[in-house]
């Protein structure tokens, strides 16, 4: 399995910014993190991280034909972006929304995501630990998918 995970903008500011909604460890341990579980899982991962809309567009649409699936996690980008959902859309490759916080406890502006349009799941507010099981969501949802082709 090939596996592209995508950060939105602030999330290379982790650690420092707002440390109680976002936690205290940065953006290199979620990394560390992230390419620990995959090397567990023989999962092929590629990070990429952007405060630019246009970027993130751009990456998604070269994930088609490259990746297998998608995590996202497109922070602010979440409640604005129709652009990265017609992305996602236009691709059509697995994928799942993360949430480092609970969006749907906070501001009332951060309670609607554009991206759950495209997404086979949400997951929200479970910190790191919310990406794991977005990476084992979408392994087993491949691994399903495969065994229903043959």
């Amino acid at each position: 399995m090939k596996l592209l995970i995508i950060n939105g903008p602030n999330l290379n500011m982790l650690g420092i910014r707002e440390p109680s909604i976002y936690g205290k460890q940065d953006y290199a341990a979620l990394i560390a993190y992230l390419e620990s579980i995959c090397a567990a899982q023989h999962i092929q991962l590629k990070c990429f991280q952007s405060n630019h809309e246009g970027a993130i567009v751009d990456e998604i649409q070269s994930a088609l034909n490259t990746y297998d699936a998608i995590l996202i996690n497109p922070a602010a980008y979440t409640h604005t972006s129709v652009a990265i959902l017609d992305a996602l859309k236009a691709v059509a490759l697995p994928t799942v929304e993360v949430h480092l916080s609970d969006i749907n406890t906070r501001e009332s502006f951060r309670q609607h995501s554009f991206i759950s349009a495209a997404a086979l799941k949400t997951i929200a507010g479970k910190g790191f630990e919310g990406y794991k099981e977005g990476i084992l969501f979408l392994k087993d949802y491949l691994e399903r998918k495969n065994m229903e082709e043959k």
